[in-house]
């Protein structure tokens, strides 16, 4: 291991692993035992974890199977929200960020090629007149999604026509895609099987108007170690790991392994 990769991604002696909570399919536990670094215990109890319990699921092993390549421990720095994970990117809180990778965000954090993706759709109410994706973004139509979300940044920079309404959460969304009875809800087609369920009559969309790309990132300055994440994804792909990862934390048909970069 080239010892300028290990003194850029784990410059403390420990690979702090910033990890995205909000995300359901990446985050599908906690251990036992062990305390997450960077976490309240308010805020630990808000995005649905213990304040004790190091997190589980594809995206911690994917943390912690680098940090073992580095040789060193990994301490994981939770996030309940992607945004907030990538505006602690030049703060020097967190060396490693797996979050979905998108332009705004690669302003300040060096992404790898996915590991995995995520399909992303649109929610109809009962009754809508809506049929595909190419529908949705018509004049006068209202789109709900939760801010900052990677799915809702590429929205921001491919929507024309409808209006996106953006709110602060998923459950501010929704309950605003009711209320004002907007024409369609965006979100991950794994998470919107349930959101659908709640409202009778309601459709998800065949189609993606976009593929949530998880990646590993690393803030911009730090090459030689970004070098060294790029490799890694790309072994991790083609040697299975992403896959059995997948298998072992129950995501088969929610995630699916990303291509090769």
């Amino acid at each position: 291991m080239p010892r300028e990769v290990a003194s850029e991604l784990a410059p403390t002696g420990v690979l702090r692993a910033a990890i995205n909570m909000g995300n359901f399919l990446l985050v599908t536990g906690k251990s036992p035992s062990g305390d997450p670094e960077g976490v309240s215990p308010d805020m630990a109890r808000e995005i649905g974890k213990s304040p004790s319990g190091d997190p589980e699921g594809v995206s911690p092993d994917m943390a912690r199977e680098i940090a073992t390549r580095l040789g060193v421990p990994v301490k994981y720095v939770p996030y309940a929200r992607p945004g907030e994970l990538a505006d602690d990117a030049e703060k020097g809180l967190w060396d490693i960020g797996l979050i979905g990778a998108e332009p705004q965000r690669a302003a300040v954090i060096n992404f790898t090629a996915a590991y995995c993706e995520i399909e992303a759709t649109y929610l109809v109410p009962a009754g809508s007149a809506i049929r595909s994706i190419a529908e949705v973004d018509q004049p006068g139509k209202r789109i709900a999604v939760t801010a900052r979300s990677a799915y809702g940044l590429w929205l921001e920079n491919n929507v024309k026509k409808a209006k996106l309404l953006q709110f602060d959460s998923a459950d501010a969304a929704l309950k605003q895609f009711d209320s004002e009875k907007m024409d369609a809800y965006a979100g991950l087609r794994p998470g919107l099987l349930a959101v659908a369920q709640a409202r009778p009559g309601s459709r998800i969309l065949d189609g993606q108007f976009t593929a949530v790309q998880q990646a590993v990132g690393t803030p911009r300055k730090n090459q030689a170690g970004a070098a060294f994440l790029r490799d890694f994804v790309e072994e991790a792909k083609k040697s299975g790991l992403v896959a059995r990862l997948i298998e072992r934390h129950g995501v088969v048909g929610r995630l699916s392994v990303a291509p090769p970069g």
